[in-house]
């Protein structure tokens, strides 16, 4: 049995009828373009193109196989048509916890996408470091960077946090002996990232602390220290630049959770699918 995105990326390259033209739409390198038709020709045992210097026009069988994609890909448009107006009747809030960064770098840039999909359908954002309680209700579905603990849960894995040092670019020609940080309050000393900065900093002093992220990022831009910031909202910042250090970053694993109960229901199922489609299309979270 071929592989159904090798016959996606071929049904582009007969339209196109280039490598790089290929590329270019389907967002990928044309090396991957030509690695895909290579496993489709050894799938369906034909040459579906002619490999000439300059193009890649197609064999008979070619033809006759693109044909047949197209015809494929019209029914595809018809049943996203048809589930796009059954998404209609989606409707209700649902409740997501999730972690400062992640929610506002990530989810909130593409809540507009899940409203186009389901107009009747919302989303209750709930940016926390702190763990929101499921079974008490404080959350539907909870995006967590601890794995859950909790006894009858659904949990899985979607993504990564990796961390950096930033500063000004003013800051950052300091020497490194006169750096100051910026960090959370003691009481959030049991983070990774936190215990990070402490064996960074080395004894140099904490000039600005804050308990959530988005103070900490707004006293590095106007040169108050170092900050440690999630890679997704550091390498974002075009106020501040990465430091070099030579302690490696901690990495800390992404779940998705909910209980099995709530994860059946209709609206919850539906953004749960974005939460994770969200995270996985966002590369400085993938491992």
């Amino acid at each position: 049995m071929f592989d159904w995105q090798d016959l996606y990326f071929f049904s582009v390259l007969a339209r196109t009828q280039s490598l790089s033209a290929a590329a270019r739409e389907l967002g990928v390198e044309h090396a991957t373009v030509g690695r895909r038709l290579e496993s489709l020709e050894k799938a369906l045992g034909m040459q579906l193109v002619d490999r000439l210097p300059r193009s890649r026009p197609l064999t008979e069988d070619g033809r006759a196989v693109a044909a047949i994609a197209e015809s494929m890909q019209e029914m595809a448009h018809s049943l996203e048509r048809r589930a796009r107006a059954a998404s209609a009747d989606l409707a209700g809030s649902v409740r997501v916890s999730a972690p400062p960064s992640v929610a506002a770098a990530c989810i909130t840039p593409r809540i507009a996408a899940l409203r186009e999909h389901y107009p009747n359908l919302s989303i209750v954002l709930l940016p926390s470091t702190a763990l929101a309680s499921l079974n008490t209700g404080e959350a539907d579905i909870a995006i967590r960077t601890v794995r859950p603990e909790e006894n009858g849960l659904l949990c899985r894995q979607i993504g990564v946090v990796r961390f950096g040092l930033y500063a000004t670019v003013a800051f950052s020609r300091r020497p490194p002996e006169q750096w100051t940080f910026i960090a959370y309050d003691e009481g959030l000393d049991h983070l990774p990232q936190q215990a990070w900065l402490h064996h960074v900093r080395a004894g140099r002093p904490i000039v600005f602390a804050a308990s959530e992220l988005n103070s900490q990022q707004i006293a590095a831009r106007g040169h108050v220290g170092a900050v440690v910031l999630p890679t997704i909202v550091g390498d974002n910042d075009p106020a501040l630049v990465r430091l070099a250090v030579e302690l490696e970053a901690p990495v800390r694993a992404i779940w998705i959770t909910a209980y099995p109960d709530i994860r059946r229901t209709p609206s919850v199922s539906a953004v749960m699918e974005f939460l994770v489609d969200c995270i996985q299309r966002e590369p400085k979270l993938q491992g």
